[in-house]
């Protein structure tokens, strides 16, 4: 038997009334495979938790099939977790740690047959007889990982199981998850920070940041359509390119994204797309390109839809079987803050002297608050010095894959084309605004 779980506007809050969780809701079909997404501190692992009974639901409702579940005691929920410190009792076997929630939901039943079952599906018969100091930890994460199949329980949820086991293994289990969460047919509801897990593991991918659900959909849809900035700039490897662009829709002339030293001219006729970007003309607005989007052609090479730009070669990372080519085009890059912080920035709420904040302020910081916090900058900034690059990030504002064969040197100018059927466009708020919406966004979410 597997599980539906559906969360409807859930919250939770800590010290002095913080919304570690905010609003929340989620519907999880059964025997789906749906991984929680986003930085740390960002109320995933929270929202695991509530799941599981081990948090309380200061506000919303939690339902398993349908029915009320928010007072249901741990025990009662028929959930198997698997933790990412691997929770192991020291003092038993390897046998007697997968065994042991048995005794307790069957005593009169032997599990031995059971536990045999489930080591043979792992393939750890051989070390059922060890303590855990006597496993690796890629032996230890299959102990607990038995421990919670052996329940045959409606619902596995794992927060992070793999985050302490070296590249290589993590590769290997994350397979052996894929494989087994499938044979199965358990729902399952996965914890991680890691965008590559999320995305070879999960049915579905939900995007968190601050507490607040950015974005939920198939990996493939969360990464071609990203919501918003944070999402787009948190999903993909290399990180998206994100530039300052400036709208130019003269009328009777080609519509046009300045940045910088260069541009970009919209290819006529113009798609739906771009046409609806005309109502951004004067504005300030984030491109946004993946590093496949670009590729390294003299403009005579051009295809249906291609512009042509000028990059300087900064940086060359040969990657094997590919090289990530980092190039300066004069442009801005914008910036993504807290992207990698634990919470977006608190607002203040405290009431200015005089008067209060009016209407628009209250408007303002509410709407501020239902985004997590502001997801782009791009107000110019307050020192003249140089803008050196944010931390983990190479210098240059433009990253192209290419073939690992390339013979490019620093300091080499090189013609580029730019496919603008990839072309990503989001205002000043971060939201993607090219490719549109699907929907026309709802005034009263």
């Amino acid at each position: 038997m597997t599980r539906a779980i559906s969360l409807h506007d859930v919250s939770k809050s800590y010290t002095r009334g913080t919304r570690v969780v905010d609003r929340v809701s989620l519907d999880i079909e059964p025997g789906e495979f749906l991984v929680l997404l986003g930085p740390s501190g960002c109320g995933k692992s929270t929202v695991l938790r509530m799941i599981a009974g081990l948090e309380e639901i200061d506000e919303g409702r939690l339902l398993l099939d349908g029915a009320y579940a928010n007072d249901l005691p741990p025990s009662g929920r028929d959930m198997a977790m698997v933790f990412q410190n691997f929770a192991l009792y020291p003092s038993m076997t390897s046998r007697h740690n997968i065994g042991f929630p048995l005794r307790f939901e069957a005593p009169g039943m032997d599990p031995r047959p059971r536990v045999d079952a489930t080591a043979r599906m792992l393939g750890i018969e051989e070390v059922l007889d060890r303590f855990p100091a006597q496993l690796s930890g890629g032996e230890r994460q299959r102990v607990a990982m038995g421990r919670a199949i052996a329940r045959h329980p409606s619902a596995f949820l794992m927060d992070e199981p793999l985050s302490n086991l070296d590249a290589k293994l993590r590769n290997h289990l994350r397979a052996e998850i894929s494989t087994l969460t499938r044979e199965l047919g358990v729902t399952t509801v996965y914890v991680t920070h890691d965008q590559s897990e999320a995305m070879s593991l999960g049915d579905r991918v939900a995007v968190l940041r601050g507490g607040v659900l950015q974005q939920v959909g198939t990996p493939r849809s969360v990464y071609a359509l990203p919501r918003n900035v944070f999402v787009a700039a948190f999903i993909g490897t290399p990180r998206i390119n994100l530039l300052r662009g400036m709208m130019r829709a003269p009328l009777g002339a080609a519509m046009t994204i300045s940045l910088g030293k260069q541009y970009l001219r919209l290819p006529e006729p113009l798609s739906l797309d771009h046409q609806l970007l005309r109502v951004q003309q004067g504005r300030e607005v984030i491109v946004g390109l993946r590093s496949e989007a670009v590729r390294i052609a003299k403009p005579s090479a051009a295809r249906p839809g291609e512009m042509a730009l000028t990059g300087l070669v900064e940086h060359v990372e040969f990657q094997g079987h590919e090289a990530l080519v980092h190039f300066n085009t004069g442009s801005s890059p914008a910036v993504v803050p807290d992207l990698e912080a634990p919470r977006p920035a608190a607002r203040s709420t405290r009431r200015r002297r005089e008067g209060g904040p009016g209407v628009l302020d209250r408007l303002r910081d509410r709407a501020g608050a239902l985004r997590a916090g502001p997801v782009a900058v791009l107000d110019e900034p307050r020192s003249t010095a140089p803008v050196t690059p944010p931390e983990g990030r190479l210098p240059g504002d433009l990253i192209v894959r290419t073939a690992p064969d390339i013979d490019l040197r620093h300091g080499m100018q090189v013609p580029l084309l730019v496919d603008l059927a990839h072309l990503f466009v989001f205002d000043h708020h971060g939201e993607r605004i090219c490719p549109a919406p699907a929907r026309a966004p709802d005034l009263e979410e």
